[in-house]
């Protein structure tokens, strides 16, 4: 599995996912970089992803939905990018929203950093979201945000090598 550490941080707000991937840096940032790979894997293997808008240029709105395949609901989320420096770093604004990507009221929104460099002959990942207070980083914990990262980031290598 590429998840080897998670580790959260009530007092400084934050959760920080370590991964180890089979593929090159530049190959896992492709996969970021293209939205119609990046929908395979983020978000669980069963609630699967689709990207309305994407660009990695700062200042750029990214937005996109999860589907629930068994009743057809649908999550909303978004992105700002603040920071996009290929292949090696990815730092953007993440939050839930409504149906028209909007700010969804009383959800968190986190600020997150994606690092990926190269080691052992593929590629180390470290995701850090910040959350503007501990109250926000328990509720997206009591969420099952653990999990769900993980099983999405667990996708990666086996995409990658199909």
């Amino acid at each position: 599995m590429p998840v080897t550490d998670v580790t959260t941080d009530i007092a400084h707000c934050t959760l920080t996912i370590e991964a180890a991937f089979d593929a090159t840096v530049e190959r896992v940032w492709a996969l970021y970089a293209d939205p119609r790979q990046l929908e395979k894997v983020w978000g669980p293997p069963e609630v699967p992803a689709t990207f309305v808008d994407h660009n990695l240029t700062p200042g750029a709105k990214c937005t996109y939905y999860m589907t629930d395949p068994n009743s057809g609901e649908k999550y909303y989320g978004w992105w700002i990018i603040t920071e996009a420096d290929a292949p090696s770093l990815l730092t953007f604004d993440d939050g839930f929203g409504d149906a028209d990507f909007n700010p969804a009221p009383g959800m968190p929104i986190s600020k997150n950093v994606y690092r990926f460099e190269a080691a052992d002959g593929g590629t180390r990942a470290l995701y850090t979201s910040v959350y503007p207070d501990a109250a926000s980083l328990q509720q997206v914990l009591d969420m099952g945000v653990i999990e769900g990262a993980s099983s999405a980031i667990n996708q990666i290598d086996a995409f990658l090598a199909g």
